[in-house]
């Protein structure tokens, strides 16, 4: 008999995640094909893609459409934008910060949309994060932060920080789009929400 070598590296297994942890993994992992192949993708596909068996998803959710109405409470959820309306920088100009902050919720509406057009939520209006579960919630929430970024210049303001970030998202969540005209760039939308419509030339 050969005698056992010592010393040698043991292996070790990865830490089991906890089932939280793996529902918030397969729904990160779901959500981008969903947004790819709609209600139509399989369990399977995303459990390849996830690099678990199948049976593992339905140990953290009890069917298929579960995990559908999961996937589409995370992207209703606010917690990505207001993560990045919180990291712009305060000492930037006022137009600037606003800039920012017309990007990350656009990116928020369009993920947003992404998900629940493909899923055959479709409308005649956009869904943004007024839809579904959450929507008071979510809406002030992501005011809340939108007056933070307001704050420094509170005093030229005509109107409280609170009152100027609802109006900044109204017009940003609702602004028209017309087929012939590009939409407004994030710099353009904050422009026309500071200093109104007239060009430069015409005040």
């Amino acid at each position: 008999m050969t005698a056992p070598q010592e010393n040698q590296p043991t292996r070790r297994r990865a830490p089991a995640m906890s089932p939280e942890q793996r529902r918030e993994m397969i729904i990160q992992t779901a959500i981008p094909l969903i947004t790819e192949y709609g209600s139509a993708v399989t369990t399977a596909k995303i459990a390849r893609a996830a690099g678990i068996g199948e049976g593992t998803i339905f140990r953290v959710f009890a069917d298929k459409d579960e995990l559908l109405q999961a996937c589409i409470a995370e992207a209703l959820s606010p917690e990505h934008a207001i993560r990045e309306l919180d990291a712009i920088d305060l000492s930037q100009q006022l137009p600037d910060r606003l800039a920012e902050a017309a990007e990350a919720l656009q990116a928020h509406m369009d993920r947003l949309g992404a998900i629940m057009g493909s899923l055959g939520h479709r409308g005649g209006k956009h869904p943004g994060t007024v839809r579904g579960a959450g929507r008071n919630e979510s809406t002030t929430r992501i005011r809340a932060a939108l007056a933070e970024l307001l704050e420094p210049d509170k005093a030229a303001l005509r109107r409280p920080p609170e009152q100027i970030a609802a109006l900044f998202i109204g017009l940003l969540f609702t602004q028209p789009r017309t087929e012939d005209e590009p939409d407004l760039t994030p710099q353009e939308l904050v422009e026309v929400f500071l200093h109104g419509a007239l060009s430069e030339g015409a005040k």
